[in-house]
């Protein structure tokens, strides 16, 4: 899980802007929007990844965070022919739509972002499986996802 939220720090870190986009804004407004934002993105991903944990069975073979308008965009290392569990769940506003890649690998689905767990089997038939989960246009938030052997 200490590896969700260095994903997610090391993209909220790398986003760039702030002053240095912009020497002609208040540093002091600046700051205070980024650490606003941090602190929601941060209180989001600890909500989502307890959330996720107290789903968790198996052995976890791939998890994340990230916010919902960047999207997860994932090719877990599975094994073909094996069963997984799937676990989503979104904290802040609006839904997200999980898409597998091919479709035999498990159907689509809608993430709400009302901190519900959203469990799905998926089973790679084909190899490389790709998992896309993204938000519906005006969402936001973060998306936390775990994927456990079954």
């Amino acid at each position: 899980m200490a590896a969700s939220a260095l994903l997610l720090t090391s993209c909220t870190s790398g986003s760039g802007g702030g002053e240095a986009a912009n020497p002609t804004s208040s540093s002091a407004t600046v700051s205070a929007s980024q650490g606003t934002t941090k602190a929601q993105e941060k209180k989001f991903t600890d909500q989502a990844q307890a959330a996720l944990a107290a789903v968790h069975s198996g052995t976890m073979v791939e998890a994340g965070a990230e916010r919902v308008t960047d999207g997860i965009h994932t090719e877990p290392t599975l094994n073909r022919g094996k069963t997984y569990k799937l676990n989503l769940v979104c904290i802040g506003s609006g839904n997200a739509q999980l898409t597998l890649t091919p479709a035999s690998t498990g159907p689509k689905a809608e993430v709400p972002c009302d901190k519900s767990v959203v469990q799905q089997r998926i089973t790679a038939h084909k190899l490389p499986v790709r998992i896309d989960v993204d938000g519906d246009k005006g969402s936001t938030g973060v998306i936390a996802w775990q994927i456990d052997t079954v």
